[in-house]
């Protein structure tokens, strides 16, 4: 059984930022990736968190991204604002326009952000839940390079694509979070058991002649499996209009893998839609939103999507979280 060792959220935010900047990547990128690390692990989304770091040293070292980029923020149309990435990270491009969309969406009602020239921007959940804690209805979509294949085919030709919906609680938190990808699976969570050596259950993946396998290897060189067949697929393609065609960055059909040293940037992009609930509710938002939380938790058993993060949340407040010794000593190696 491996062994753990317990991190504070402010450790493991500290020990991500001194390995991203030891990397390459500078102080002001670095930060907010190195919040969004010890978001995610807070979370419980132990996929995307510290293990994540060794990749994202690595693809600074490689160039894959540029850690010493400086986004680029416009503001084309009154209630729309852009922001080309320069291919750095993702996340302080959505930070640069965060700091225009949440007081823009306030005033307006509703506003959107478009980021190109981006990178793997994480989980995209934390990035909603932002918005939930400024007070906005935050719905969030990313692009990812082509690991699914459309309905009759065996190629992929669109990527995992999550969307992400996260509702404020009025109170500087979120209430309820959806975060889902257009797969059956997150594509990191294959990649995770192929890093240890395990099989994957069924119906997470397709080997490259569309017949499923439970060899993540085999998956990662052919596809992953739609979340309900062609639906899924109708979601991916949603969340490439948005986050790719609307937002004016690259394909996933053509961009370079999120995984491995090769092809450089793969410039794919964010679309994120801040709306203030005051805005179309008539004051009758958090009475609404109570109402259709307590539906489901009126439900004996029943769970609501963001149930688990938010308990895993309020315990890893407390108490930290337990990070595999041997990830640990990984990054620690790093800094």
């Amino acid at each position: 059984m491996a062994t753990t060792e317990t991190l504070s959220l402010a450790e493991i935010e500290t020990l991500a930022f001194e390995a991203l900047v030891k990397a390459g990547t500078s102080e002001e990128n670095a930060r907010p990736l190195a919040v969004a690390t010890a978001m995610t692990e807070a979370d419980g989304v132990a996929s995307h968190g510290l293990a994540y770091i060794p990749i994202y040293a690595q693809h600074v070292e490689c160039g894959k991204v540029d850690g010493q980029a400086n986004p680029i923020v416009s503001q084309p149309r009154p209630s729309v604002v852009t922001v080309d990435a320069a291919t750095g990270f993702a996340h302080s491009a959505i930070e640069r326009g965060f700091e225009k969309l949440i007081p823009l969406a306030k005033e307006m009602g509703v506003a959107v952000l478009a980021v190109n020239n981006s990178y793997n921007c994480g989980v995209l959940g934390v990035h909603t839940q932002r918005l939930a804690q400024a007070g906005l209805m935050g719905i969030g979509f990313t692009n990812a390079p082509a690991s699914i294949a459309p309905s009759g085919g065996a190629k992929p030709v669109i990527g995992t694509n999550p969307f992400s919906i996260a509702a404020p609680d009025g109170q500087g938190n979120s209430a309820l979070l959806i975060d889902q990808s257009a797969s059956t699976i997150a594509k990191s969570e294959v990649m995770k058991h192929a890093r240890e050596g395990k099989p994957v259950p069924e119906g997470w993946v397709l080997d490259a002649d569309g017949q499923p396998t439970t060899n993540p290897e085999a998956g990662l060189k052919g596809s992953m499996v739609p979340s309900g067949g062609y639906k899924g697929v109708g979601i991916a393609l949603t969340v490439e209009l948005l986050a790719a065609v609307m937002a004016g960055a690259t394909l996933g059909s053509v961009a370079s893998p999120f995984s491995g040293t090769a092809g450089g940037a793969p410039k794919t992009g964010q679309f994120f839609i801040a709306i203030a609930p005051d805005a179309t509710s008539g004051g009758l938002f958090q009475e609404k939103l109570s109402e259709l939380i307590a539906s489901f938790h009126n439900i004996e058993g029943a769970r609501l999507p963001g149930d688990g993060r938010q308990a895993s949340r309020v315990k890893a407040a407390k108490e930290g979280v337990p990070v595999n010794a041997a990830l640990l000593e990984k990054v620690r190696a790093l800094t």
